[in-house]
């Protein structure tokens, strides 16, 4: 009797404990959840604490509203070249209307995932092989746009979709790895002729330089040499014409032509004296010891010479 006594005193602490926990919820942070009263949709309860009438109300589902990842399942893809393909990715999605999520659709993340997968077949099934790896961009936003418009009346929002990995057939991936190889060494093949191209370039430009600053510094050797010899002729006739003046001047002095005279017989002796001990021949006056009239012609020659100077200082 005991034991029912003690049983009766418990069954009124147990049946408000069942009602505390049917009647209060605490939601957490970016979660919410779906209360259903008598088996029909009553409201949405969001973060933080709720109290709901026990017994008639009931949390039916309950969904995070962070994005989630899903990693689709690997599968075999037919490109336009009939070449299989095994395709993987990451499918990002979240949930936007917690109550479409719940009544729209039963398991939503296993229908957006078979979207994705199916619009990826399509998608595939338009390209080449060659064109799926150049285009995985534009695979996944395909991909995200047709996904988001189907699970629109769900709720769920598609943001991305990623391609993880394409795996061609190993013998294709033989071919390519043996066509990338024959281009890698293509372009190895004309860079290396290009850089000998602009080698013999640069040698030939360089080449031609030195041949025009060779020829400019000849040319400007021989300018200067000209330049030179022009100075020299110029100062030697400069030095003539003035000993040739001073000549004049001393002959025209009292005693002048005398010297000269004088200064004229002595050098004919000395040259005279000279012939008979050189081998040179040469023509000679048959007169040759008349030395007054050489002297004579002489001294007239250098009267006129006199005469001109005088006329070209006046």
């Amino acid at each position: 009797m005991a034991y029912v006594y003690l049983l009766l005193l418990l069954l009124p602490a147990l049946i408000l404990l069942i009602i505390v926990t049917h009647s209060f919820h605490i939601v957490p942070q970016r979660m919410v959840f779906i209360v259903e009263r008598l088996g029909k949709y009553n409201t949405t309860l969001e973060a933080g604490f709720h109290v709901v009438v026990p017994f008639l109300d009931r949390v039916a589902y309950r969904h995070s509203l962070k994005e989630t990842a899903i990693d689709t399942a690997v599968q075999v893809c037919i490109t336009r070249d009939n070449i299989p393909v095994e395709v993987d990715g990451v499918l990002y999605l979240k949930v936007m209307d917690p109550a479409k999520a719940s009544y729209g659709i039963n398991d939503y993340l296993f229908a957006t995932t078979q979207i994705a997968q199916t619009t990826m077949r399509s998608i595939i099934g338009k390209l080449d092989l060659d064109q799926t790896f150049e285009e995985r961009d534009q695979i996944n936003a395909h991909i995200v746009e047709a996904a988001d418009k189907a699970s629109d009346p769900w709720g769920i929002k598609v943001t991305r979709y990623e391609i993880k990995d394409i795996k061609p057939p190993k013998s294709i991936y033989d071919a390519m790895e043996k066509q990338m190889r024959a281009e890698r060494e293509k372009r190895a093949t004309i860079a290396q002729s290009e850089g000998e191209k602009q080698a013999r370039i640069n040698k030939a430009e360089g080449e031609k330089q030195e041949l025009i600053a060779r020829s400019e510094g000849e040319k400007q050797k021989r300018i200067n040499e000209a330049e030179g010899k022009a100075q020299e002729i110029e100062r030697l006739a400069s030095a003539s014409q003035q000993a040739i003046r001073e000549v004049a001047s001393a002959i025209a002095l009292d005693g002048g032509q005398q010297a000269v005279s004088m200064r004229l017989a002595e050098e004919y002796i000395t040259q005279f004296g000279n012939l008979a001990k050189t081998n040179n021949s040469m023509i000679v006056p048959s007169d040759v010891a008349d030395i007054a009239k050489v002297l004579k012609t002489a001294t007239s020659i250098v009267k006129d010479t006199r005469n001109e100077l005088s006329e070209i200082d006046l």
